[in-house]
């Protein structure tokens, strides 16, 4: 058994419910629509966002359908943003399978990603949630937000520790509180409980994403990107951020004139890699995701005992442990 399949252990039958539900929600009658949406359910990933609701909603009450629908909106919001991903990154590969634009066009896929929000936002107003529609209305206006200011960024190579933070945030973050702020949500009209709920999603986002950084700086092979492709690609995180702070002024210019290079050796790509490890970029970023992965669990700790408890306990260090 994985520890993914452990940590789904006491929402195992809600899930399943979920599955039939989401699957339920993604009919047409258009045959293309039809044919490109039964390829993405029968690839579906470790569905961790919608896993993550439920396990919310039954920390803080009893599931009941409210709860569905707010996992399905949460995963078509998410599989419709990596469908719109691929397309701004042109990959022509997710979860090891080709992509959508790969598989039809950009045109098709940009058409599908907005068709999966469109149901979202339908299902919430036909089941009368607007009180999800605004939390998760707020999430994909983050996510824009963080996506663009990334992109202004990166084009001016001048990503500070603040820029980086706020990006998280907006992007990754923002995603992840509103399943865990839908989820309480979905039991509960307590504001201080859906407040903290959503604090406590923040905070893993928060960690989730600066892992995934620093997956980028670890050579085990085990990781689903190469190790450095952050820098082939010109991002700049927050192990690169902080090891340039320690640096001197040459050794700063000598190292961003590499990362803003199009085309890179993998000896310079390796360079950077030590540069980063050197000066302690691994070290504090680490550091920094520990601090998020501590409020998320004091978060718990409010929280009388249980297998639910335990599961969001056990997430939470699968958050900062993970290896891919």
């Amino acid at each position: 058994m994985s520890l993914i399949d452990k940590i789904k252990g006491p929402v195992e039958n809600e899930m399943a419910e979920f599955e039939a539900y989401f699957s339920r929600t993604l009919q047409s009658d258009i045959p293309l629509l039809k044919i490109i949406l039964n390829y993405i359910l029968r690839r579906k990933g470790k569905q961790m966002r919608p896993m993550l609701v439920l396990l919310t909603a039954k920390l803080n009450g009893t599931i009941s359908e409210a709860a569905y629908v707010a996992a399905t909106f949460i995963e078509l919001l998410h599989t419709a943003s990596l469908v719109h991903d691929d397309v701004v990154d042109d990959a022509h590969e997710r979860r090891g399978s080709l992509s959508v634009n790969a598989l039809w066009n950009s045109k098709i896929a940009v058409l599908v990603g907005d068709y999966m929000l469109s149901k979202g936002m339908l299902i919430s107003v036909e089941k009368n949630r607007f009180d999800m529609l605004e939390i998760v209305s707020e999430a994909v206006k983050s996510m824009s937000e963080g996506e663009l200011l990334q992109l202004q960024k990166a084009r001016k190579q001048s990503i500070t520790e603040e820029d980086y933070f706020r990006i998280i945030k907006s992007k990754t973050a923002a995603l992840i509180s509103a399943c865990t702020a839908c989820g309480a949500r979905a039991v509960t009209d307590n504001a201080e409980t859906i407040m903290l709920m959503k604090e406590f999603g923040e905070n893993i986002g928060i960690a989730f994403q600066i892992r995934d950084d620093l997956l980028d700086y670890e050579s085990t092979g085990l990781t689903g990107k190469i190790a450095g492709n952050d820098i082939k690609e010109r991002k700049i995180t927050l192990p690169l951020i902080h090891a340039l702070k320690q640096a001197s002024f040459f050794q700063k210019k000598h190292v961003l004139s590499i990362v803003k290079s199009r085309k890179k050796t993998k000896a310079e790509i390796n360079e950077v890699i030590d540069f980063v490890v050197d000066n302690g970029g691994m070290v504090y970023a680490e550091t920094r995701m520990n601090q998020y992965r501590d409020k998320a669990l004091a978060i718990l700790d409010s929280y009388p005992d249980s297998p639910v408890k335990e599961s969001l306990k056990e997430f939470v260090h699968y958050t900062t442990e993970r290896k891919k």
